[in-house]
């Protein structure tokens, strides 16, 4: 495959940091929490502060260190039984990570974060306010997804997205995604000796989907789930390196630019905030199916989505509520903020929008959704 330039000058001046830590890294494959792994991660963060950089720490392995302090075996099944797990764990992770930058005079914050606090605009805007602000003060943000009332249905799913989402949030220049292998390879390496290493890559390059494989490649951390993280935070201009969290100075290496992992760059403006906002939606209010010609609209010529253009509509929403809309085969097309509810829509679709005053019996904005309210997936 054709790679870009393998100059990392781009990563090497990169002033705004997300470092994504998974639970095998910090729980040495699960053998509980890990205070030396912590210490060594924190070490290598405050290299990257003392040049004045910013770095906010995105950290799994709170059920896997509640596991241990309970002294239970095995990973439980119920739901409630992982969340006790979580609550338990979240505490001593986050001492871990508060007396390591003690060491150095530094203050950390907790941030757990919800699926509703990136659903919800105000809280949207809450935490990036307050994420922000703690990067002003000079203060390092140590979050994770909030597993003590996380639900199968409304959650991030992994923190690889999380840390995707947090990129976009406060605009982060790059992204380290720390796993237990070496990169992105052709395939995957402990099944195919031909597989080889991709030292940097286009982010949107579709052969990578065809390598990523399915989740269980990595397990819930794959290829996959960072491939599709890398291409969020790609949406606010944030680069993306994955690489070996298990090499001693690989915050160090990849920061100054060193060939350490895969840099899956992202090549395009950044999008706007509300726009980030919208792509990063993970639970969607109703789906719209559209026909064919809203579709080349929409994706050539950036215009909005009219109710003509919309031929089924799914779920139950309200207007400002944000819906899915798919194409004729029901491939994924676009995510935007309604002007209908779904019952006024269903009223008036595939219809001009010169008739919905008559066929409603009052005023409305002639577009379902406005190009500015509306993101390409």
């Amino acid at each position: 495959m054709a790679e870009v330039s393998a100059d990392r000058s781009d990563i090497a001046n990169a002033n705004r940091w997300v470092v994504k830590l998974g639970s095998a890294l910090l729980t040495d494959d699960g053998e509980g929490l890990k205070p030396e792994i912590v210490a060594r991660i924190v070490s290598m963060c405050e290299r990257l502060l003392d040049q004045g950089k910013q770095v906010v720490i995105v950290s799994s392995g709170a059920v896997a260190a509640g596991l241990a302090y309970l002294s239970w075996a095995e990973r439980p099944k119920k739901l409630h039984d992982l969340q006790a797990a979580a609550a338990v764990g979240q505490t001593h992770l986050v001492k871990a990570y508060e007396i390591a930058f003690a060491r150095s005079g530094r203050t950390t914050a907790q941030i757990l974060l919800s699926h509703d606090d990136v659903l919800n605009r105000d809280r949207y805007l809450n935490a990036r306010n307050t994420l922000n602000r703690l990067l002003e003060l000079k203060v390092v943000p140590i979050i994770n997804e909030n597993d003590t009332v996380a639900t199968d249905e409304f959650r991030f799913g992994d923190n690889d997205t999380l840390a995707a989402l947090v990129a976009n949030l406060i605009d982060a220049d790059a992204v380290l995604l720390l796993t237990d292998q070496e990169g992105f390879f052709t395939a995957d390496p402990r099944k195919d000796d031909t597989a080889t290493l991709i030292s940097v890559c286009d982010v949107d390059a579709q052969e990578l989907d065809s390598m990523a494989g399915g989740s269980g490649r990595l397990g819930q951390g794959g290829m996959q789930t960072k491939l599709r993280a890398a291409r969020l935070a790609a949406r606010s201009a944030t680069q993306t390196i994955i690489a070996n969290g298990r090499r001693p100075e690989v915050i160090t290496e990849v920061a100054s630019g060193k060939l350490v992992g895969t840099w899956l760059r992202a090549n395009k403006p950044s999008v706007a905030a509300r726009k980030q906002w919208l792509a990063g939606v993970q639970k969607d209010s109703g789906v719209v199916t559209i026909d064919a010609g809203a579709v080349r609209v929409i994706q050539d010529q950036g215009r909005s989505l009219l109710p003509v253009g919309v031929v089924a509509v799914s779920g139950s929403f309200r207007r400002g509520d944000t819906v899915l809309c798919v194409g004729p085969s029901g491939e994924r097309i676009a995510r935007g903020l309604v002007n209908l509810d779904s019952q006024e829509l269903s009223l008036v679709k595939g219809v001009s929008s010169s008739r919905l005053p008559e066929l409603l019996g009052y005023a409305v904005d002639p577009e379902l959704i406005h190009r500015d309210n509306l993101v390409l997936l």
